[in-house]
């Protein structure tokens, strides 16, 4: 049967067991404005529900075969795959990727629950020296239910980067995506799993508001929560589950600076640099931020990537496919790009090229002589929009890198290795990358941020995965009583 089945997107919401919504939205396109259909949306009380349902099936999920669950997996990733064609015109339509992003969301998303299958597989405790005749042991076991709250930008892969490990080791999980990318960050994962096998009271799909969120994050049968979004949010999570002692995994705002030294090919950093600026119109938290360039090639630099960036169609992918530029996902998010576009040029900044928009189009856009403490420097932009900052030495280089809140991704481009490498030791920044642009991912490495962009907590390799959603039990065995003096 097709994964996906648009005639269910009114009426199911699944709350451990499906069941029909009272409530229901509107999905709306970015690029033309047109509704798509509408979904079920959640409550506070469908939350309780499948808690209550949630917290039953994990312990037999729990108790399943590890073989078993990842059987699950596999299926769910390969039923990703060959649904391809169907499925990337939905990530097209309702979160405005062009069909190159579409793809690329899809591959990484069943290679994320491929690499969770293969957790499934791994070992769960080590055992300690101890006194005679005793065993001592500790072991990984499942946390109960595991919350996760994915953003629009990339909506199934933010999503199933939690979900796919947290499932693999045994636990149940409830997903509240973006209500604007329900279908891409809901409908298709919980399609995915159950026609994969997965049992219906071991996961939750709950579009819906703020309240649903904040329930979610506040209910003390949920000990772990996995949130992707912005740093505010990240915040104002981090305070309400303070009191309830709960593990929090946060992946946040970004302002990352893409550093360019004087000894690099500039066609080649040009394009480096378009890329990780311009990538799904700069909706990723990983997007070069901040471009940082050294004097002696600015205005070089500055011409190359304004001819990239002038190159780039800008269309609506679903009629275009060759669009390398789509929609921002509504207006309320292109009318904050643009106040940062327009604060920053009054501030001194100039527009080399773009700086306007059409709709929910706005053109790639490169700014010049930004200054340190202007909106489009100091701020996540989350649009297209590539700010140009020069600086004369390695330390100033260095030093404006680190000058943000922020700490998620870096990119060096030199031809010096060891220089980039000593870049890379003097970074507040969960990831660096030497000789590419700022958005690199993958699968299986330990990614997260730094200061505000995160709390320290790593997913994507087999170990990090397995600390972030499992506990450990330390277990001792005698064969008898021991004989105490009481």
């Amino acid at each position: 049967m097709p994964l996906l089945d648009p005639g269910t997107f009114a009426t199911v919401l699944h709350t451990g067991k499906p069941a029909r919504a009272a409530q229901s939205m509107d999905i709306v396109e970015p690029a033309t404005g047109d509704v798509l259909g509408r979904v079920a949306t959640a409550t506070v009380d469908d939350l309780s529900t499948a808690v209550s349902a949630l917290t039953e099936g994990q312990r037999s999920w729990a108790a399943a075969p590890p073989s078993e669950r990842a059987a699950v997996l596999r299926e769910a990733g390969r039923l990703l795959e060959v649904n391809g064609p169907e499925l990337a015109d939905w990530f097209v339509r309702e979160a405005g990727c062009t069909v190159g992003k579409a793809y690329f969301e899809l591959t990484i998303s069943a290679q994320a629950l491929y690499a969770a299958a293969g957790l499934a597989a791994e070992p769960v405790g080590e055992l300690y020296p101890s006194a005679a005749g005793r065993m001592s042991m500790s072991r990984r076991v499942p946390a109960g239910i595991v919350g996760v709250i994915a953003p629009f930008n990339s909506p199934l892969y933010l999503a199933l980067r939690s979900i796919a490990p947290a499932l693999a080791v045994g636990n149940a999980v409830i997903v509240k995506p973006d209500p604007r990318t329900a279908i891409t960050g809901g409908i298709i994962i919980a399609e995915a799993l159950f026609q994969a096998g997965l049992p219906e009271d071991v996961l939750a799909v709950l579009p819906g508001g703020s309240d649903v969120g904040a329930a979610l994050v506040g209910h003390p049968r949920v000990p772990i929560i996995a949130f992707t979004g912005s740093t505010a949010a990240g915040k104002a999570i981090a305070a309400q589950a303070a009191p309830l002692l709960k593990r929090l995994h946060l992946e946040l705002g970004g302002n990352s600076a893409l550093v360019i030294f004087d000894d690099v090919d500039i066609e080649r950093a040009a394009s480096a640099g378009a890329f990780g600026s311009f990538m799904h119109s700069g909706q990723i938290c990983m997007s070069s931020s901040r471009h940082l360039v050294h004097a002696s090639i600015a205005d070089a630099y500055v011409e190359a990537l304004a001819r990239h960036a002038e190159a780039l169609l800008i269309a609506n992918p679903a009629l275009n496919p060759a669009a390398m530029v789509g929609p921002l996902i509504d207006a309320r998010q292109r009318d904050s790009v643009h106040s940062i576009v327009t604060d920053t040029v009054a501030a001194g900044a100039t527009v080399i090229t773009g700086g306007s928009y059409d709709g929910l189009f706005y053109a790639p856009t490169v700014l010049a002589n930004v200054q340190p403490g202007t909106p489009a420097y100091d701020r996540e932009i989350f649009g297209p929009v590539a700010p140009v900052t020069v600086f004369h030495t390695f330390d100033e280089a260095v030093e404006l890198a680190n000058g943000t809140e922020y700490g998620l991704s870096l990119g060096v481009l030199t031809s010096n290795i060891a220089q980039g490498l000593a870049f890379a030791d003097l970074a507040v920044s969960g990831n660096v990358h030497i000789n590419d642009q700022t958005l690199v991912d993958d699968v299986v490495q330990p990614f997260g941020g730094m200061a505000g962009s995160g709390n320290g907590s790593r997913v994507g390799s087999t170990r990090y995965n397995a600390d972030a959603f499992t506990e450990q039990q330390w277990v001792t065995v005698q064969p008898e009583i021991a004989l105490y003096p009481y």
